[in-house]
């Protein structure tokens, strides 16, 4: 510990959550439901990931994961379009398409019929195997838990059951398989108490940072699936915080709000998309994730954000070249919290929600989904950190840059963000920031 000193980094904390609930399809008394009561399961269920913690990946793992990349992908766009175009619109928008539909496609293992191919239509994934998309999110986990030592990024699923239901095995053992998740019983006719041990479990997924993720439950609720995301990260440039300041963020033609401005410059990847109105600059984590910024031209917002798409997020990604750069970028947060039947419903997730819905794979019940619950979490900021670790740090000789103009990159009008996590090419959340000083 010595001579160790308190530093201001930048950190970004991300966090998202998301509930499925399924709950009777038609009215009956608990009492009347007999089965067997679910703990955890212990046997280490058919496991086929074989490298240590610190062997690198086998090459087909990512790619394996990748292939979900593209709908995943298209996904994302869809359900932004949906949120934006909601009756109440948000100052600003955020939530996680990865926490989504890792949630989703953990619920497709329960479901058969039009519940079934509904679900993977709206998910992108109709002309897949559910095999296919099972494995994928089975290397997605295992690749995401897996870098540590710069920054930390958790996803974790679990299943709430009701004390004594009747839940087919074969589902439990696929989701622990595929999406590393755990059952636990809660008793849902003390709304109180499983209220509490929900956001609990909730709590500590997320570092504390989601707390009262559920405000009621229904006492006919069968099971809670839940699935979390938890990131946070340094940058691998940092930002001086001497050099922060008050300036101006234009919300629209006549709103600006004051904003505490973080400035950098060095060697920063971006592309000047010219036809589409857009700057996109990537700021990169220290380890695999990048915070992507798409900056949308002045009074080209609603141009954008009608035409954006998988299509122009690739072109970008592979379009960015490196130069100097001077970035200005407001601190900010952001956060979403959303109910998903009315959205997931409009994209075609009908049945899942009715009497009809069949749910044979996951129970002998007669259930339909409830509720879709999502929040998300976003934290730009500086904080203190103890810096009580070695690090050591590989230079290599690049050739001499020729002098380049410096670009200058103000983001001091609205704006989208992307978390992207380059080891399984998935979003892991996306969000627009209209007013970054809104609470």
């Amino acid at each position: 510990m010595d001579g160790h000193k308190m530093r201001v980094i930048l950190h970004c904390g991300v966090i998202a959550a998301l509930l499925l609930s399924v709950a009777w399809a038609t009215p009956q008394g608990a009492d009347d439901h007999e089965g067997h009561d679910h703990g955890p399961h212990t046997a280490d269920h058919h496991h086929h990931l074989h490298h240590g913690e610190d062997e690198s990946h086998p090459q087909h793992e990512g790619q394996q994961s990748y292939a979900l990349s593209k709908p995943n992908a298209d996904f994302t766009f869809a359900l932004y379009k949906k949120l934006s175009a909601l009756p109440e619109p948000q100052s600003n928008i955020f939530f996680s398409p990865l926490s989504i539909s890792m949630a989703l496609s953990m619920l497709a293992l329960g479901v058969k019929g039009d519940t079934f191919s509904e679900l993977y239509q709206a998910l992108g994934y109709a002309e897949m195997t559910p095999e296919t998309v099972n494995v994928a999110y089975e290397h997605i986990f295992h690749m995401l838990g897996h870098e540590k030592e710069n920054m930390q990024l958790d996803v974790s699923s679990a299943v709430a059951l009701r004390s004594g239901a009747s839940v087919v095995d074969k589902f439990l053992e696929d989701a622990k398989h595929y999406f590393e998740s755990e059952p636990f019983t809660v008793d849902f006719t003390k709304r109180d108490v499983a209220i509490e041990e929900i956001n609990k479990y909730i709590a500590q997924q997320t570092n504390n940072t989601i707390t009262d993720m559920v405000k009621e439950v229904d006492s006919d609720t069968l099971m809670i699936l839940i699935n979390c995301i938890y990131f946070r990260g340094e940058w691998q440039k940092m930002f001086n915080t001497k050099l922060t300041k008050q300036a101006d963020f234009h919300v629209d033609e006549n709103t600006k709000v004051s904003v505490d401005m973080m400035q950098n410059q060095g060697l920063y990847e971006f592309y000047e998309d010219k036809d589409n109105f857009t700057t996109v600059l990537r700021l990169p984590y220290k380890g695999s994730a990048s915070m992507i910024i798409v900056l949308p031209d002045e009074g080209k917002m609603k141009e954008v954000e009608d035409s954006i798409s998988t299509s122009h997020f690739k072109h970008w990604i592979d379009a960015m070249e490196e130069g100097r750069v001077s970035v200005h970028m407001p601190k900010y947060s952001a956060s979403g919290k959303y109910s998903l039947k009315d959205t997931l419903t409009a994209m075609g997730v009908v049945t899942a929600f009715l009497d009809t819905a069949d749910f044979s794979g996951m129970t002998t019940e007669p259930v339909k989904l409830s509720k879709v619950e999502h929040q998300a979490v976003l934290r730009v900021d500086e904080k203190g950190a103890e810096a009580a670790a070695v690090t050591t740090v590989e230079i290599v000789l690049r050739g001499i840059p020729r002098p380049q103009k410096m670009k200058l990159i103000e983001i001091n009008r609205p704006f989208f963000v992307f978390i992207t996590d380059r080891s399984t090419k998935s979003i892991l959340f996306m969000g627009k920031i209209s007013n970054p000083a809104a609470k």
